[in-house]
């Protein structure tokens, strides 16, 4: 049998019920298109493998189970099994649309670069705090417009739930680095250096579940502004005034404050007006005033847990002469020797 064109390769842990929704949607997938699916269990205590293999006659598929190493390395791992000359790489917590691989096939045909990256967004089925998230997540008002969106195609830095990687480009580079969160970044750069391009295809989207809390939520943003200064020191060509919106938003809101004590009100109007468009926009874009709320709520928490993130790693850095590794262990993977 020939080699598939494209190989979905998707690290799970612990995660057996959104692995059964993933291939559930990849049964759907419209189009005459010739695809694997690689999956990854990364040293998980609760197997999918039971899940994976009802899916056997239904799908082109792939089960290997080995120790925790991370999902930079299990992505290697995929990668290194599967058959195709394209990778699709996912996270476990989305679904794919039908028209998911027309979508990839048609751009790639009229953009064909080596890496690229597709937008989520939230299914109808999607919880209300899930929505809210997905919006903070996603929209330009908040940092999501940083992360990627619309008017940065060109300097489009994907992320691994919805990230397409030529075979070519993964043996030039070697794959994911053992960072985590800002491993997907940090390839996209070190792919550039080596003459690679990447690319936003807006229309190859996944509805991305974010299995989430309010805590978890502010955790993982505050993982994500701890890691861009370790980027940026690694990349400083990467560098851009805007990583630090977050952070001037946080120290913002107490000198408003202070200000409005001495009469100055102005700053307190500039971040009342900046709300007040936060839920305006929600609320259009979910269609919900509860949802509007809740995501104004969410972009807020979003801005503080990146702020206080970016400032805390970006401080260390500065007055340190150790390396991210010795400074920030919890932030690596540790391969097994």
């Amino acid at each position: 049998m020939s080699a598939p064109h494209f190989s979905f390769v998707i690290p799970v842990f612990n995660r057996p019920s959104e692995v059964q929704e993933l291939l559930e949607s990849m049964t759907k997938l419209s189009g005459d298109h010739s695809f694997e699916v690689v999956i990854v269990e990364d040293g998980s205590t609760v197997s999918s493998k039971e899940v994976v293999q009802s899916f056997d006659q239904l799908l082109d598929i792939q089960y290997w189970s080995k120790l925790n190493t991370g999902p930079g390395d299990s992505r290697n791992y995929g990668m290194s099994q599967a058959k195709g000359d394209y990778f699709l790489i996912l996270d476990s917590d989305v679904i794919l649309p039908e028209n998911y691989l027309n979508e990839v096939t048609f751009a790639l045909a009229k953009n064909h670069v080596d890496c690229f990256g597709g937008p989520d967004a939230a299914h109808s089925s999607f919880t209300n705090l899930q929505k809210a998230i997905n919006f903070a997540m996603t929209s330009t008002l908040t940092t999501g417009g940083i992360r990627g969106g619309g008017s940065s195609k060109r300097n489009f830095q994907p992320r691994s739930f919805n990230m397409g990687l030529s075979r070519k480009a993964f043996e030039s580079s070697g794959g994911f680095g053992q960072i985590h969160p800002g491993e997907d970044p940090d390839l996209v750069l070190r792919l550039k250096k080596i003459g690679f391009r990447s690319a936003l295809f807006p229309k190859a989207i996944v509805f991305h579940k974010r299995r989430i809390s309010w805590a978890k939520f502010y955790q993982q943003v505050n993982h994500f502004g701890r890691v861009r200064p370790i980027l940026n020191s690694w990349h400083p060509e990467s560098k851009r005034l805007t990583y630090w919106l977050p952070t001037l938003f946080l120290i913002g809101i107490p000198l408003s404050f202070l200000l409005l004590a001495i009469g100055v009100w102005q700053l307190v109007a500039i971040y009342g007006l900046y709300e007040l468009a936060l839920l305006v926009n929600a609320v259009i874009r979910t269609q919900s005033l509860v949802i509007g709320g809740m995501a104004v709520l969410a972009a807020n928490l979003q801005f503080i847990g990146y702020g206080l993130g970016f400032l805390k790693n970006s401080i260390r850095l500065k007055v340190s002469n150790k390396s991210a590794e010795e400074l920030f262990p919890n932030q690596f993977f540790k391969l097994p020797v």
